[in-house]
């Protein structure tokens, strides 16, 4: 006799599918006592489903599958899965709850009714929504001035989520971010240029919850170049000052020089003082003499390149224009006379 309850034990499972008619073969079912129908239900990743079935009396024997097998069985639970509870709030509501909802719990659910009547199954289909999540951007990058660069951006999300690009800090005077076209993981520069250094940010979205964003610093290193210089008047015995200007990525290191002349290299003392100041540097006269007056050469160089200027500290009265031409034209000649001495 325990061997025989043991074999109806085993049986069960077989044959409460036969009762609810839910095996494809081995009964067959008129079209008249086999009623069923379909809805879709949508929950985004971690939310709580509840999918609806209900009964029409009490004597009804009743069943929640999926494509895995037989969730309950009446109020028997099979399934062993802690998340997954009924849902009863009326005497005739047989709902399954399902909390927490993973992407694993996305597929049909079936629930089988048979009354003395007929049968009636019901199959909802669990769509599983996740929210958009940047997984891997790249890392902050410098780069020189006409280099080809190229971002990434992975994103994962149900449904998949579209991706943009957007240049948040473009250089002073042009417009306060750009929105570049297309919907790309890679965001492709070709020749990049001084003025597209800076921020890059990527956005991942889709309609199931706010937009993930994330962003990418690209830096842009270019030689030297003079922004501002100015010359300047002084008397005997007062004080002056020769400012010099450079923008250039890195920031540039200046050498003064006097009267174009490299062996006459400025370093602070003998009343000269030379501050430097990320892109500026400015040379100091504390107490002016005739030995002052002259052409200056502000020289402001990187890994990438070197620039000068010249600046001219004159006697009042001096025409400026004359001042002007004759360090353009010391400075010209310097430059002949360095030329030829590299060439020999």
């Amino acid at each position: 006799m325990v061997g025989r309850s043991q074999a109806d034990r085993n049986q069960l499972p077989l044959l409460l599918l036969r009762l609810l008619c839910l095996l494809p073969t081995g009964l067959p079912v008129r079209s008249g006592d086999f009623n069923r129908s379909t809805d879709n239900i949508t929950v985004r990743q971690g939310d709580t489903a509840i999918l609806r079935c209900f009964v029409e009396d009490r004597s009804s024997r009743v069943a929640w599958l999926n494509r895995s097998g037989i969730i309950f069985a009446g109020d028997d639970k099979w399934s062993l899965d802690p998340r997954v509870e009924l849902e009863k709030r009326s005497l005739l509501e047989y709902s399954l709850r399902i909390q927490k909802v993973d992407v694993s719990d996305e597929g049909p659910y079936t629930c089988s009714v048979q009354t003395k009547q007929h049968t009636k199954t019901t199959q909802v289909y669990l769509i599983v929504q996740v929210p958009p999540k940047i997984s891997n951007i790249s890392a902050d990058i410098t780069v020189n001035e006409g280099s080809n660069v190229t971002l990434m951006c992975i994103a994962y999300g149900r449904p998949e989520p579209m991706i943009t690009w957007r240049h948040l800090t473009p250089t002073a005077g042009t417009s306060p971010a750009r929105d570049f076209e297309g919907e790309e993981e890679f965001l492709e520069i070709q020749g990049i240029t001084r003025e597209q250094s800076g921020r890059y940010e990527c956005k991942a979205a889709n309609e199931v919850a706010s937009a993930d964003v994330k962003q990418v610093r690209v830096t842009v290193n270019y030689p030297p170049i003079i922004t501002e210089s100015k010359s300047n008047e002084a008397t005997t015995g007062k004080q002056a000052i020769l400012r010099c200007e450079a923008s250039a990525v890195p920031a540039p290191d200046f050498e003064w020089y006097k009267d174009d002349t490299r062996s006459r290299r400025i370093n602070s003392a003998q009343g000269l003082e030379i501050r430097n100041t990320g892109s500026r540097s400015v040379l100091m006269v504390a107490n002016v003499t005739e030995e002052h007056y002259g052409n200056y050469t502000c020289v402001a160089a990187n890994k990438l390149g070197i620039t000068n200027t010249s600046l001219y500290l004159y006697r009042p009265g001096t025409p400026i224009d004359s001042a002007t031409s004759l360090a353009a034209s010391l400075w010209l000649m310097a430059n002949l006379l360095f030329c030829l001495f590299c060439t020999c």
